[in-house]
């Protein structure tokens, strides 16, 4: 996992949520992750950097993704094979196996579902790459 990922966890109405600090969690009023129970949900998760940027290459923002993704699962008490789905959003989907390079090695041994689509255009321009998870923690 990355190490320039900071999680900040709260209490809210009986659920622990995760803030990853992402400029739209306030405006759009949301949080990163959501545990209630025995299940994590997460958000949207594009790859952004930590500085703002985001990387010219699909598997780069698809890793970033992904390594935002596990630490919220981690700041609510959960692990990546609690994994039991992931949606994945791309702009291009000709590229698909840029993302399957990535997701395949980290959940090869996991196996989660998974739903792949095209869509126009994500919340930033330079955005490749949107994905979600669900997580139910034993």
């Amino acid at each position: 996992m990355s190490t320039n990922i900071n999680i900040t966890v709260s209490d809210r109405f009986g659920r622990r949520c995760a803030s990853s600090g992402s400029k739209w969690e306030p405006i759009l009023g949301y949080s990163r992750a959501v545990r209630s129970g025995n299940t994590i949900a997460v958000t949207g998760t594009v790859g952004i950097n930590p500085d703002g940027s985001y990387s010219p290459s699909l598997a780069d923002q698809t890793r970033r993704s992904l390594d935002i993704i596990q630490a919220a699962i981690e700041s609510l008490g959960g692990r990546l094979e609690h994994v039991i789905r992931t949606r994945i959003l791309v702009t291009d989907i000709s590229k698909w196996q840029e993302v399957a390079s990535v997701h395949g090695q980290l959940f090869k041994d996991i196996r989660p579902a998974i739903t792949l689509i095209q869509v126009p255009r994500l919340i930033d321009t330079d955005a490749q790459i949107e994905i979600e998870a669900d997580a139910i923690v034993p």
